[in-house]
């Protein structure tokens, strides 16, 4: 987990993330999440990423009632309680640090009777993959996900185990660096990818990733 230093007076407009919470109406729920800058660093508050994912899924493109999902890199699990919300099957996961902080957030915001219906687990990517069934998942959600470049080839590893063919992936970032632009690449090595959406605003894209079909053999 990135711990990453801030100072205000150099980046002003980031003070929102001191902020011990966040207020939002998504899913028809008014949902409320702890955030925890000083322990926890970028994985405890809130990112733009998070927020323009949730109204993609707010919009119906994807029909997730019933769909067994995962969230990875959750951090305060928003993304995640808006599928769940909207009646998916959700495993939200994290690493194990951030694990007590998020738990907290869903059971806050997921009403009683779907609680059945949301898992918080750890998840390291590219560790103990084993314990995670493989193509399991009919739907894969990452949002800001992609900025350490350190971490890709444990993400990309990660993504391929948890894909089947069917799997839809949906990966909500800004695109900073050139190392972004090639984590893409790398993608599309493995994955049939495409930009769904574009939030001008907040300089925001959302690919849709599906694993290629195997070739059948001669």
């Amino acid at each position: 987990m990135a711990l990453v230093p801030y100072n205000e007076t150099l980046m002003p407009g980031l003070s929102k993330l001191h902020q011990s919470s966040a207020e939002f109406v998504l899913a028809n729920h008014k949902i409320r999440l702890n955030q925890n800058w000083n322990q926890l660093g970028v994985a405890a508050v809130v990112w733009d990423a998070a927020v323009v994912l949730c109204m993609f899924l707010e919009m119906g493109t994807i029909d997730l009632k019933g769909k067994n999902a995962i969230e990875l890199g959750a951090g305060t699990g928003l993304v995640g309680i808006v599928a769940a919300l909207l009646g998916a099957k959700v495993t939200i996961t994290d690493r194990k640090p951030a694990l007590e902080f998020l738990s907290a957030n869903v059971q806050e915001n997921i009403p009683a009777g779907q609680q059945h219906a949301v898992q918080v687990s750890e998840l390291t990517w590219g560790e103990s993959l084993d314990l995670y069934p493989s193509g399991g998942y009919e739907l894969i959600l990452g949002a800001d996900i992609v900025y350490l470049e350190e971490t890709f080839p444990a993400l990309l590893q990660t993504l391929e185990h948890l894909s089947s063919e069917n799997t839809v992936v949906l990966l909500s970032c800004r695109i900073r660096y050139e190392r972004d632009e090639r984590f893409l690449m790398d993608l599309r090595r493995r994955f049939s990818v495409r930009e769904v959406h574009y939030d001008s605003e907040k300089d925001i894209h959302i690919y849709r990733a599906m694993k290629n079909k195997s070739k059948p053999e001669l």
